[in-house]
């Protein structure tokens, strides 16, 4: 399906999306240094604390406590996204591929899709494992996926419709770090580069 989701809604999402984080990030550190992190350091950050959806290998129930003793990488998209989507996938791809073995190995990439009704639980799997075998999705229902969007900070909707099978999701596009003890950490925006991400993912893990 050749479409597009990169538009002025986006970028308007993603503008607060970041004015948010910066307004946490004033409130969270009090004074106290940041830590030298590329992305937007977001530590004591209010919001990113509750997560209940499916696995889609498994179609068991995950938390994030599921993800606790990794650093986790957290990002909302769809399957059918033309552009965000497999970019941002294939940059968190690169990240690992430019860290430590040892230490890719503790990083837990996680896609939650904003559009459980066409991202199938399979097919929803081997897209993310054609990335990385170890990338991990996530859906829901429709109730759990706005609670998780709403939960995260997340806006998305339809676009473009043409059909109930034929739409875009408009949707943020801003990644959610956290450290092994299940902390959420960095909020990462899209446009980061492979290098910046494996150099703030490496930090978080020591």
């Amino acid at each position: 399906m050749n479409v597009r989701t990169k538009g002025p809604l986006i970028e308007t999402l993603n503008a607060l999306v970041t004015l948010a984080a910066l307004l946490v990030l004033a409130a969270c550190n009090n004074g106290r240094p940041a830590a030298n992190f590329a992305a937007t350091d977001i530590t004591g950050a209010a919001f990113g604390k509750s997560l209940e959806l499916n696995d889609s290998a498994t179609q068991q129930p995950r938390t994030l406590e599921s993800f606790k003793g990794k650093v986790t990488v957290l990002f909302f998209g769809y399957m059918f996204c033309p552009d965000y989507c497999p970019t941002t996938m294939t940059t968190l791809n690169a990240a690992l591929a430019k860290m430590k073995p040892e230490d890719a190995a503790r990083v837990q990439v996680v896609f939650v899709t904003v559009d459980p009704k066409r991202d199938q639980p399979k097919a929803l799997t081997d897209y993310v494992r054609a990335f990385n075998p170890t990338f991990a999705a996530l859906y829901g229902t429709d109730a759990q996926t706005t609670a998780a969007a709403k939960e995260f900070k997340i806006i998305y909707q339809k676009a473009q419709v043409k059909d109930e099978n034929t739409y875009v999701m408009d949707h943020s596009t801003q990644m959610y770090a956290f450290d092994a003890a299940g902390r959420i950490r960095l909020m990462i925006r899209h446009e980061a580069g492979a290098e910046a991400i494996a150099a703030d993912l490496t930090t978080l893990l020591k």
